[in-house]
């Protein structure tokens, strides 16, 4: 996206400030008074592109940092904390949950009063741009209202700005009414805007079809979902960018993989770069090691022969980055690699590490007979972290909404759960499989079974998608939730016991192979009672009520007709 938005996003440009169901005052802004010419529209619909809307609450800091929403599910660890998800105490004044639904509907409500003031105004407008800039309004209504029905169910809907007796007098809507209206929104917007801009890069046709492909697919609308994302896929628009690492770096925008993202740019002060961001993934040097792959994420992806770890014989578990897929050691720092300006290794005897910049060896903070806040199960993000993280502490990735794999693997399930499955499936996945492994031979999807397709579709979901906040979606809507989140988080053991149990032992580092089971979920317990292995945390759902989210507790205390989700 061109600098002139990203000011125009820093600037706020034209701030709504109504927060709808938390019963904000809205702007005077209308169509009477400012809606009235191209410049004005455009600063207007700019505003909907604000990160906040889109980022999982980026303005938030907490014992644990929401914004990596992968932390609520079972591929991201914390030290031996938990959150207030996997924890099980998630309720109605639960941070995350209350300003998530206020972000929700501040969105709502400024592209509400857009897309009135656009039907309703005197001025002169083009027909097909002011159907455009409709067609974006309305995009972000639906994309909002899809993020509200999937965490929370019913809730109110609104299509125009109401007054404040309105308001207390809503109800909840069922969340299969709004999904309708949503799917009304995104075709909208798919017929009337463009496939591409010539030197922007706003809301598109392609957007609107992947991001309603997305919701059909977590609201098992499969036949909606398989079509939208099959009509994406025939724009020919978007390709899978050929390098998977690099795809994610702060080097490499608005790649021809991205269909809708939100940019960043350091030069203008939209950035990664407060200390929960930038420092949370980083090794300890330099940085805080604070949140880590889980144990059962890195077991989780497939050997080179497609087989799981513990049926291929291409597994050593004490070289255990060897022979994986390739995404594998694009997402996990491999130990004894570069990271950051220094080696990797988190072996209790390596004390000192080499800094590449000065030839000069450091206290090798990684490792936790050194400090005792290295990383707890010896491993490292390395997906999306180059040395851009370094440098200053500032990095600007694009904050991406929804890319071309996703809409691949999304037709693909979508043809599997219609046990529609035919040789367009297995390209479709053979597609991304093969992305990841470049000039390497890799192994060929040929299984037509619905359910082994499903299971090897689900792996490669994992796979592709991890620290891109979309496991945790994937678990709720697969029913997984109360499996994976009810289970042991486990890590390494305490340096002198490291050395003496596990690393004098040659067992150097993972100590035994985990059994996976059919839903790639790895057993550690025989580790664990062979006192092996350390228990950093155990993780508690309720599945009686923590696959909705629950209603904001002042929202039940303003409106009398609002209800609260079961359970809460």
């Amino acid at each position: 996206m061109k600098n002139n938005i990203l000011y125009i996003l820093l600037i706020g440009a034209l701030t709504f400030s109504c927060e709808s169901l938390d019963l904000d005052p809205l702007s005077e802004a209308s169509g009477d008074n400012w809606l009235t010419s191209d410049q004005e529209v455009r600063m207007s619909l700019d505003y909907l592109y604000d990160i906040k809307f889109w980022d999982p609450n980026p303005t938030l800091t907490s014992v644990i940092n929401p914004r990596w929403l992968d932390s609520w599910s079972d591929d991201l660890t914390s030290r031996n904390n938990l959150n207030t998800m996997t924890n099980g105490s998630l309720d109605g004044n639960s941070r995350y949950v209350v300003e998530s639904w206020s972000l929700y509907y501040q969105a709502i409500a400024s592209a509400n009063l857009i897309i009135e003031g656009l039907e309703e105004t005197n001025a002169e407008f083009d027909e097909v741009q002011l159907k455009q800039y409709i067609g974006e309004a309305r995009f972000v209504r639906a994309a909002q209202y899809s993020k509200l029905i999937f965490h929370w169910g019913d809730v109110p809907y609104l299509e125009k700005n109401v007054d404040i007796d309105e308001a207390f007098a809503m109800g909840r809507t069922d969340k299969f009414e709004i999904l309708q209206s949503i799917f009304d929104d995104f075709d909208y917007a798919a017929t009337n805007l463009p496939t591409s801009y010539s030197n922007v890069n706003y809301i598109t046709k392609g957007a609107a079809l992947a991001m309603k492909a997305r919701i059909a697919l977590y609201m098992g609308e499969y036949a909606v979902a398989r079509d939208a994302a099959k009509a994406c896929m025939d724009l020919q628009v978007y390709e899978l960018y050929p390098d998977f690492g690099e795809l994610f770096l702060s080097s490499t925008k608005n790649s021809i993989e991205t269909i809708f993202a939100i940019p960043r740019s350091t030069s203008l002060n939209l950035n990664v770069s407060f200390w929960g961001t930038t420092y949370e993934p980083l090794s300890r040097i330099r940085g805080a090691a604070y949140v880590q792959p889980s144990w059962e994420l890195f077991s989780a992806f497939l050997c080179k022969d497609g087989l799981p770890i513990d049926e291929s014989p291409l597994y050593d578990p004490q070289n255990p980055f060897e022979n994986r897929d390739p995404r594998c050691n694009e997402t996990i720092v491999e130990h004894g690699t570069q990271f950051g300006y220094w080696k990797y290794e988190p072996h209790p005897d390596t004390m000192r590490v080499v800094d590449v910049r000065t030839g000069q060896l450091v206290d090798n903070t990684n490792n936790r007979a050194v400090i005792q806040w290295g990383s707890f199960n010896g491993l490292a993000w390395r997906k999306g972290i180059d040395l851009d993280w370094y440098d200053d502490n500032l990095t600007d990735p694009d904050h991406r909404i929804i890319r071309y794999a996703d809409v691949v693997l999304i037709y693909a399930e979508a043809m599997i759960e219609l046990n529609t499955i035919d040789q367009s499936v297995l390209d479709a996945m053979n597609s991304v499989r093969a992305r990841a492994y470049a000039n390497d031979i890799y192994p060929d999807i040929t299984v037509t079974d619905q359910e082994e397709l499903r299971k090897i579709l689900r792996i490669e979901r994992r796979m592709e998608f991890a620290f891109e906040a979309l496991r945790y979606p994937d678990i709720i809507r697969w029913n997984l939730a109360e499996k994976v989140l009810n289970a042991t988080d486990y890590g390494l053991l305490d340096p002198d016991e490291l050395r003496e149990k596990v690393v004098q032992q040659g067992l150097w580092f993972m100590p035994g192979v985990p059994e996976v089971d059919e839903d790639w979920v790895a057993d550690f317990s025989p580790m664990f009672d062979q006192g092996l292995i350390k228990l950093l945390s155990v993780r508690s759902f309720d599945a009686s009520k923590h696959y909705l989210w629950p209603i904001p507790t002042k929202e039940l205390l303003i409106n009398a007709n609002m209800t609260q989700n079961p359970g809460y």
